[in-house]
């Protein structure tokens, strides 16, 4: 007689900040990560949205061996010699695929590593890199086509895949202090995350969405949009939008916002 299948816990979705590399040498953020992780149900396997890679079509990455793609620079020569040996998800490439529609279509790019914003996090919420992870790429900036692709995705959370959407919530990178990593934020980071915080208490999902009319110090806070994107994959990833995000992480690195979230 067969074995019975064991349970698979109903993944959340997550959007994290992923910091830079040095990331792992913060005194606090990296525990906060990985207590996080300790939180959740273990993931069957892990699906990446990251700043880091827009390519249109939607396009899959590495599915057999995944390495890393270092794509950063000017930092010191140990931050290009992590490992990262995650096992490849194949299966979730192709359940990916099945479930956009013939109006999105899907590429593939089988030698395209985890980048910084999907590795580095992972170092310390998975270390053991024992989970398969398969990245995808942002095929678009535009938050509605983003949400719906989100709500595509949704249905693998029941399958105990964990989606991440990662970025960061302020990213004003040239109208920080990068000399003073713990020194009060700048009021447009603080400007924005408050209202992003409180739009997320509230479940405002349609206001997030319209963040290009709603937000504050917009121009500031994200003087270009791809690390505020892949929230949106994570709102339309939710069971219900318009509940209230758990809020997992706050506070600041160099001035901009950790604000990480779940969302059931």
């Amino acid at each position: 007689m067969s074995a019975t299948p064991a349970a698979v816990d109903r993944m959340p979705a997550l959007y994290l900040g992923h910091g830079a590399p040095p990331l792992v040498d913060d005194p606090i953020w990296p525990g906060e990560l990985s207590r996080w992780a300790r939180d959740l149900p273990r993931p069957a396997q892990i699906l990446v949205v990251s700043a880091h890679w827009e390519s249109a079509p939607l396009t899959l990455g590495a599915t057999t061996t995944v390495p890393l793609t270092y794509d950063f620079g000017g930092f010191p020569l140990k931050y290009y010699q992590v490992t990262y040996p995650a096992p490849g998800a194949p299966d979730l490439a192709a359940q990916v695929r099945a479930l956009m529609p013939d109006s999105e279509p899907v590429a593939d790019q089988p030698r395209r590593g985890l980048d910084h914003g999907a590795y580095v996090p992972l170092t310390v919420m998975y270390p053991g890199a024992d989970i398969p992870v398969l990245q995808m790429s942002m095929p678009t900036l535009d938050p509605v086509r983003l949400f719906e692709l989100g709500r595509r995705l949704a249905p693998l959370r029941d399958e105990g895949v964990l989606i991440i959407g990662s970025g960061f919530l302020t990213h004003g990178l040239p109208f920080i202090n990068f000399a003073d990593p713990a020194g009060a934020p700048p009021g447009w980071s603080a400007d924005f995350d408050a209202w992003a915080a409180e739009a997320l208490a509230r479940g405002a999902v349609d206001e997030l969405i319209d963040y290009a009319h709603l937000a504050p110090a917009l121009r500031y806070a994200h003087p270009t949009v791809e690390h505020l994107a892949p929230m949106f994959v994570t709102l339309g990833a939710a069971g219900d939008p318009e509940v209230p995000a758990d809020i997992t992480v706050d506070g600041y690195w160099f001035g901009l916002s950790k604000r990480s979230f779940q969302v059931a």
